[in-house]
Parts: C-alpha cells; structure tokens; sequence
C-alpha cells in the first residue's frame, strides 16, 4: 500500500488478511476524510440525543452514502441491529429489517457487513425505565432464529461477515459461575442454525476462563477480542485463549470501542462530534495492541476484522489512519 494511500483514508489493499473497517457509519463528520463535500453536504439529516446529561444533535448521511464509505473500507459494522429485531412477534417486517434491506441495495459485490445480534436475545438484563432489569427473552433460540437470523440471511446472504453476540458488563452481585455460564450458553448454540460466523464479546473478564474458551471452541465461535472500558489490554484478553483464533472460519474481530477505564457516556461527549482526534483520549497501548494482533492473525493464516469506533479516540478514520501506518512500518509478521 502506497503512503498516499494511507492519506487518503483508502484501507481495502492493507493486507489480503486484514479487513479494516467502523462501528457505524453515516457520520457528517467524516466528510472530507470518507464522504465528499459535493455529494452528501446537502443531505444531512439531524436529530437531538441526550447522552450524560447533555443534549447534543447528530448529524446523519442517507444510506446510500454506504457506496462511498465501501471505497475506502472493506468491512462495516451495523450496530443499529441490536437495539430491534427484523421481525416483530407476527413476523412482520420493523424499521430495523427496511434500513437493512437499503443498506443491501447498495452493497458492491465484495463489500461485507458484521451485524450486531440484537440485545434481546444476549443482554441478561436491559434498560428499561431509568433502571436495568430481567431480560426474559435471554438466550431465547427461538427468537434469534425467526426473528433476526432467518430474515439476515435471507435479505443478505454471504454479505454478512460475522454475527456479534453480545454480553454486557455482570455486575458482582449478578454474576454466575464460568461454568454455569458456559453451560447456558452450550444449549443456546445447540439449539440455533449452525454458522461459521458467530463471535462472542464477553465483557466481564471474570467469565473469560477455560470453560468459556472450551464452549467457543466447541462450536467453532470467534473470541471477539474488545477494547473496552472494563476489559484487560487487547494482548492480555488474547493471552488468555493461549494466543488461539477459535472461529471456525478462520476468521477474528477485533473491537477498539472505548478508551480503558472511560465510560460510553464520558467517551462519547469527548469524542463529539467525531471530526477529529481528540488530545489524550486515545489509550497508549491500543494501536501497538491491535497491529500486534493483525500479525497474530495474518502468522495463523487467519483474517482480521478490525471494527474501530468514533469513542475509542474521537474520530475512526483517523484512528484507522494510525493503525494501519504502524502496520505498514512493522510489517505482517
């Protein structure tokens, strides 16, 4: 890859084995860097949202600006699908299956997407009404496969990169034994369609012990390795699968989402409006961490799925910018 390149935000010819790509995308503060000025300054879309107490107002491109973001990236993560299934309890097409079925029309052929599945199906517990409470459609088969999978992969096919299931943050009090959760987990995978692109996020780093490592290897399930607020160093999480890939198809997905120790409601009021890298956010040992684990992956003849959000350091592109230049200058292995 040419530095010019780099400089111009284009990722897809990083490396065969590396498939660089965001947390979202449709974010007017990338124009200038993904989206041009004369195509998709006159189509912003906003809308107010209140995140930690602050109300600020997001601004959107449609869709279609998806072609553009594909020129740059070769992979794309749509996070929108957790909060709502595809089919309501009838079976009924909702707002989330319309804006995937866009989001497919204007799919190159080799563009993939990773979906996110939707939070009713692996949240423990949710938000509801100012407090978390039970979840009783945790780990519901039934609906992962009529409600969301079956609809995904009939809309998409093998556009769809890998399925991301995953499980909040356990408080103490609510936490259950590594055994116990492994075993939970063993009867859900038993009982949905088997797929080669399942991950897993487990985001309390107590349940990341041999009995979940055996559950992913057991059905071919990708360890997702997460830069998050709670979790250990990328290195440390990778560390404890014995430096092993466990998806069967040969496959990984690394996500820089926060920086460590930085709540989702501090990082995203840093991090806005997603225009640029934000002094200090960033945390040191990420971008070294995740090259480290692009030539892992690359060494083991596995393909990495680097998915980089605004929080992690205020802007993605840039954020890619750095990861892939310290790439560049290492070398693949």
């Amino acid at each position: 890859m040419k530095q010019g390149d780099l400089e111009s935000f284009y990722f897809r010819d990083l490396h065969p084995n590396v498939f660089m790509g965001t947390a979202s995308d449709r974010y007017a503060g990338w124009i200038g860097q993904i989206y041009s000025e004369e195509r998709y300054g006159q189509k912003i879309s906003k809308r107010s949202k209140t995140v930690g107490g602050r109300t600020v107002t997001e601004e959107t491109l449609p869709v279609e600006s998806v072609e553009e973001y594909f020129q740059h990236f070769a992979v794309l993560e749509l996070d929108f699908t957790f909060y709502r299934v595809l089919l309501d309890t009838e079976l009924k097409p909702t707002q989330n299956y319309h804006v995937l079925r866009t989001y497919g029309k204007h799919l190159g052929r080799d563009d993939r997407l990773i979906l996110k599945v939707p939070q009713i199906i692996f949240a423990q517990k949710l938000w509801r009404g100012g407090q978390f409470v039970e979840n009783p459609d945790y780990l519901n088969a039934e609906i992962f496969t009529r409600q969301f999978y079956k609809p995904a992969t009939d809309l998409l096919g093998d556009r769809v990169n890998g399925f991301i299931f995953e499980q909040e943050y356990q408080r103490k009090q609510d936490r259950v034994s590594p055994d116990t959760y492994a075993a939970s987990l063993d009867k859900f995978f038993q009982k949905i369609p088997q797929d080669d692109r399942y991950h897993i996020e487990v985001r309390t780093d107590s349940l990341l012990t041999r009995p979940y490592f055996t559950l992913l290897e057991k059905f071919g399930i990708g360890q997702v390795l997460s830069h998050w607020t709670w979790l250990p160093p990328l290195r440390t999480q990778f560390a404890k699968s014995s430096r092993t890939f466990l998806n069967a198809s040969k496959q990984c997905v690394i996500r820089l989402m926060t920086p460590r120790g930085t709540r989702y409601e501090e990082a995203y009021i840093k991090a806005f409006p997603f225009d640029k890298l934000v002094d200090g956010m960033m945390s040191p040992d990420m971008v070294e961490d995740t090259v480290g684990l692009m030539q892992a992956a690359i060494d083991q003849n596995v393909r990495a799925n680097v998915v980089i959000n605004n929080r992690a350091g205020g802007n993605a592109p840039l954020t890619a910018q750095k990861i892939a230049q310290q790439f560049s200058e290492a070398g693949p292995g």
